[in-house]
């Protein structure tokens, strides 16, 4: 599959890998999960393709100390924590356990913003594929998949429409299949294969779920 980069915004994107993940398409009890924010109007647009209801599943990137935009980890609903060392960089426990204090109360924000009252679809031996807007280091995606699978789906897949070599190799193992269309090298960072990359708002996200969200 040839893709050209950059793509034009999420929603291309979430065309794109739609089109990689058609064979997915009348699984059984087939589910669509976004990783907020921006992994939500990807996954959108993968729901509305394969014709399945869209839920979110939330993570939280814990960043290093002095330098957020690098993840030590994340961790994800259900009290899953992923950490992800990068060479020449390091926390204490204290800073470890300080970052995901902090991470945990956005969590639950988030869990309350975007699904209020309503509870997370049941997961338990559906096929699920969780997405996300671009993959870097893959804390966010691995400390997701390793939630979800502790939820037994039948099948699971991670679906990005761009990531590092690095990120994929580290997640592949984890997931039943990883749908990449596109692992540009160097990577350096996601934003840089968006021509349009704007901060994806909690608004937009409700907005998504309340359109793509039908009864499971």
């Amino acid at each position: 599959m040839t893709v050209r980069l950059p793509f034009h915004d999420r929603s291309e994107a979430g065309q794109v890998l739609a089109a990689g993940l058609a064979h997915w398409r009348g699984a059984p009890g087939l589910l669509v999960l976004g990783l907020p924010r921006g992994g939500v109007p990807v996954a959108a647009e993968v729901a509305r393709a394969l014709d399945a209801p869209l839920d979110v599943f939330v993570v939280r990137k814990l960043g290093f100390p002095g330098q957020p935009e690098l993840a030590m980890g994340a961790i994800a609903s259900g009290g899953v924590q992923v950490l992800t060392p990068l060479p020449g960089l390091s926390a204490s426990p204290a800073e470890v356990e300080r970052a995901v204090a902090t991470e945990q109360v956005e969590l639950a924000r988030r869990e309350r913003q975007y699904r209020g009252n309503r509870p997370p679809m049941e997961l338990r031996d559906r096929s699920v594929i969780v997405v996300d807007d671009g993959l870097a280091t893959g804390a966010s995606m691995q400390a997701a998949v390793r939630a979800i699978r502790s939820a037994a789906p039948s099948r699971l897949c991670a679906a990005v429409p761009v990531g590092s070599s690095e990120g994929c190799d580290a997640l592949r193992e984890l997931v039943d299949e990883l749908v990449c269309p596109a692992i540009p090298i160097p990577f350096r960072a996601v934003s840089l294969w968006y021509r349009d990359f704007p901060q994806t708002s909690d608004k937009e996200v409700r907005e998504l779920l309340a359109h793509g969200s039908p009864p499971a």
